[in-house]
């Protein structure tokens, strides 16, 4: 694992009124440097929007304890995956998101660059991001949290540390023993 966040510049979308219509969203890209510097963050990575755990049990509980990670001195919880903005965007709709931030990694370059993508074509996934989650401070990682068996084509989908509760057991000090 890395020790500081890769450079990259995600292509993420954005409301603009002015477009008019149905789809009143505009490109805009969002570099790492504009996601971290100067911030505590919280990085939860999954394989992908719309997916069984993914939905029923990562994001939401990231969500559910956002103000406990502001509490905590976290100034955003950012969910990633290698989906794209419009996929991402839909996803957040669809799971009443309100507080954390979906960036989405389309073409998995920041996945890739964290060592964290691997080949899922045993799901019909294609390339997806391994599912940990990292605490990040002003670009530096502090801690992560990987699941098991890393590796390509992967039987199984392991969900025991990158959950919001290691993250503020964590952060509150309370750790428990997990992959790093």
């Amino acid at each position: 694992m890395r020790t500081h966040v890769p450079n990259v510049t995600f292509k993420t979308r954005v409301r603009d009124e002015s477009i008019g219509g149905d789809n009143p969203y505009d490109w805009k890209d969002l570099t790492t440097e504009e996601l971290f510097k100067g911030k505590t963050v919280v990085v939860f990575a999954l394989p992908g929007a719309f997916t069984p755990t993914c939905s029923t049990s990562h994001l939401p509980r990231y969500e559910e304890l956002y103000a406990d990670f502001q509490a905590e001195g976290v100034d955003e919880v950012v969910c990633l995956s290698v989906n794209d903005a419009f996929v991402m965007h839909q996803w957040g709709i669809h799971q009443g998101r309100k507080n954390v931030f979906l960036l989405p990694d389309g073409s998995g370059e920041f996945s890739r660059k964290m060592g964290m993508l691997v080949d899922k074509d045993n799901l019909g996934f294609g390339y997806r991001s391994w599912r940990y989650s990292m605490l990040v401070r002003d670009g530096k990682i502090e801690k992560a949290f990987i699941e098991a068996d890393f590796g390509d084509n992967c039987p199984t989908d392991p969900f025991e540390v990158s959950d919001a509760d290691t993250m503020l057991s964590y952060l509150r000090g309370e750790a428990k023993t997990a992959a790093a």
